[in-house]
C-alpha cells in the first residue's frame, strides 16, 4: 500500500468563511498558515472573484471570472501568519455579507529565479504539496517555463496579466496538451497547438506555443501549477449519466474542495467546498466563471470519505455522456504516512 506524505491537508490548503464588516483593515484568521495564494468571493452579492498571490504582491488583483488585466483594487492588505487582511472594499469585506476564501501555501517567499526553461521564471514552489506560483514574461514564440515542482503538473491555470481581453488558459492532464479550457467562460475545451505546443509538461517545465493569452510577447504572465499528491490532491475526469444516482469519483480522500468543468459542451465551472457545506448533501454552488452570488438549491452530491458522489442531473456536472474534468483537495486523507506493522497488514 502507498501512503500519503501529508497527514494534515489543512497545513497546505484551507478554506475559511467569514462575515464582512467593512472595517479597514480587517484581519481574517483561521487559515492555519501564511498563504501565498488567496482566492476570495463574496457569497451574497454579484461581485467578481479576486485572486491575490505573494509573487505579484498584495495590492495586485486578478479576476478569474473575466478577462480583465491585473489591477490595483486596494482591497487586499497583507498575507498574515494565520490568514490575511483586507479592506472594506466591496467584494472582500462587504458589510454583513458572507464571504469565502480559498488559501494555498507555496514557500512563503516572493519567489526565486528558475532557469529550467527557455524563459527564465520566478517561482514560489511547495514540492511537498505540489503547488507553485510561476511568474514569467512571454515571448510570443514556442518556449518552455520552469515550474519548480519536481513532479509533472496535472493542471495549469495561466493568465496574461497585461491583456485586458485575455482569457485564462487551463491545461488539465485528463484532456491533454492539444486542447485547453478557459477558466473565465463556459465554452467547451478547444483544440489548439498554440497554447501548450501539443506538449505534456515534464517534472521541470511546461511548454507554450505562440498563444498571446499564455505567452504574449513582452507581457507579464502568471501560472498556478498543480502536481498530484496522494492523499492530498487529485486531478481526473468522469463521464456523466444524467441520473440522480450519478457517478462516484474516487479521490482517495474526503474532499475539502472540488472544481469541475464540462469539456465537451458549454457549461460554467462549478466550485464546492466543505467549509460552506459542512454536511451532505453538498449544494452551495459558486462558479469561477461567473460573478454570481452563491446558489443554494442545486443538491450537487455528497463528499464521502474516499471521493465524491454526484446526485443531481444538471448538465453542469452530470449530462448523459458528458465529459468532465476536476481538481480536488483533501479534508482528510484515506491513508496516512504511518505504516502499519506487518502483522496488521
Amino acid at each position: 500500500m502507498a501512503y500519503t506524505t501529508i497527514n494534515k491537508p489543512s497545513d497546505y490548503f484551507n478554506t475559511v468563511t467569514y462575515t464582512g464588516n467593512a472595517t479597514n483593515p480587517r484581519a481574517v484568521t483561521g487559515v492555519g498558515f501564511q498563504p501565498d495564494l488567496v482566492w476570495i468571493k463574496d457569497r451574497d452579492n454579484i461581485y467578481n472573484h479576486q485572486v491575490h498571490d505573494a509573487i505579484r504582491g498584495v495590492d495586485k488583483a486578478l479576476i478569474p471570472n473575466n478577462t480583465s488585466a491585473e489591477a490595483d483594487y486596494n482591497s487586499f492588505v497583507s498575507f498574515d501568519s494565520d490568514g490575511f487582511s483586507v479592506t472594506g472594499t466591496n467584494g472582500t469585506n462587504t458589510n454583513s455579507a458572507g464571504l469565502v476564501a480559498w488559501n494555498w501555501l507555496a514557500n512563503n517567499t516572493s519567489g526565486s529565479s528558475n532557469t529550467d526553461g527557455s524563459i527564465t521564471s520566478t517561482v514560489s514552489a511547495n514540492t511537498t504539496s505540489g503547488f507553485s506560483i510561476v511568474s514569467y514574461t512571454g515571448t510570443g514564440a514556442i518556449a518552455t517555463v520552469g515550474h519548480g515542482l519536481g513532479a509533472v503538473p496535472k493542471m495549469l491555470i495561466i493568465k496574461n496579466r497585461d491583456d485586458g481581453s485575455g482569457h485564462w488558459r487551463v491545461y488539465h492532464a485528463s484532456i491533454g496538451a492539444t486542447v485547453y479550457c478557459d477558466l473565465d467562460n463556459t465554452g467547451a475545451a478547444g483544440p489548439s497547438s498554440n497554447v501548450f505546443n501539443n506538449t505534456t509538461p515534464t517534472n521541470s517545465v511546461f511548454s507554450l506555443g505562440s498563444d498571446s493569452r499564455a505567452n504574449g510577447s513582452g507581457n507579464a504572465q502568471i501560472a498556478y501549477c498543480f502536481a498530484e499528491k496522494k492523499g492530498f490532491s487529485k486531478f481526473g475526469s468522469y463521464t456523466g449519466n444524467n441520473s440522480s444516482d450519478g457517478p462516484f469519483i474516487y479521490t482517495g480522500f474526503k474532499p475539502a474542495f472540488v472544481i469541475l468543468k464540462r469539456t465537451d459542451g458549454s457549461a460554467n465551472w462549478q466550485l464546492n467546498d466543505s467549509a460552506r457545506d459542512t454536511f451532505n448533501v453538498v449544494n452551495k454552488r459558486l462558479s469561477p466563471s461567473a460573478s454570481d452570488a452563491e446558489a443554494t438549491n442545486f443538491n450537487f452530491g455528497d463528499f464521502l470519505s474516499n471521493g465524491f458522489k454526484i446526485r443531481q442531473t444538471d448538465q453542469t456536472w452530470n449530462a448523459s455522456g458528458g465529459n468532465y474534468i476536476y481538481m480536488a483537495f483533501a479534508e482528510n486523507p484515506l491513508v496516512t504516512s504511518t505504516k502499519l506493522p506487518a502483522t496488521a497488514r
